[in-house]
């Protein structure tokens, strides 16, 4: 085998061994990141409605919320009503007419209101975007193993092929 076979070689063989080694470890993150998620939104014990919920969500009526999806289902309905008690109203846009009308009892009551519908959803959708992210680093982890084993078996051919030279 050239020196210039051997190189290719050694750096794919080299580069092939990191990716199947980072692979599994983005696999076992991944994973372990998704059964996190799992067990913090069931520890919250949130169930939807059996029943009033919106069409889009019916298929949801009843059932824990223990997914990075259920999560963000959970968060629409969530913004729904948060509208409808609102009449569309943001918790700044509740605020700037608080501040404009002075102490105003309904105004207060219903900016508490818009801060805890509008954290509550927000947690909701940080835990779908981890669930998210829980799905983008368990795939990378499955395309890196894969990609590094077919380096290595790559190197593996060269080294095979390659004219020998003494």
């Amino acid at each position: 085998m050239d020196r210039a076979h051997r190189r290719a070689a050694t750096l794919l063989a080299t580069t092939g061994l990191a990716l199947a080694a980072a692979g599994p470890v983005m696999l076992v993150r991944g994973r372990g990141g998704r059964k996190q998620i799992r067990a913090e939104l069931a520890a919250q014990k949130i169930t939807f409605p059996g029943h009033g919920l919106p069409a889009e969500l019916a298929a949801h009526a009843g059932r824990r919320v223990e997914t990075g999806p259920e999560a963000r289902a959970y968060a629409e309905f969530i913004k729904g009503n948060l509208a409808h008690a609102t009449g569309g109203r943001t918790y700044a846009e509740i605020t700037a007419e608080l501040h404009a009308a002075g102490d105003d009892e309904k105004l207060t009551a219903l900016r508490q209101t818009a801060f805890m519908g509008q954290s509550l959803r927000a947690s909701l959708m940080s835990a779908y975007q981890a669930w998210e992210l829980t799905t983008l680093v368990t795939g990378l982890g499955a395309a890196l193993t894969g990609l590094g084993a077919a380096l290595v078996a790559t190197a593996d051919a060269l080294a095979s092929r390659a004219p020998h030279s003494s």
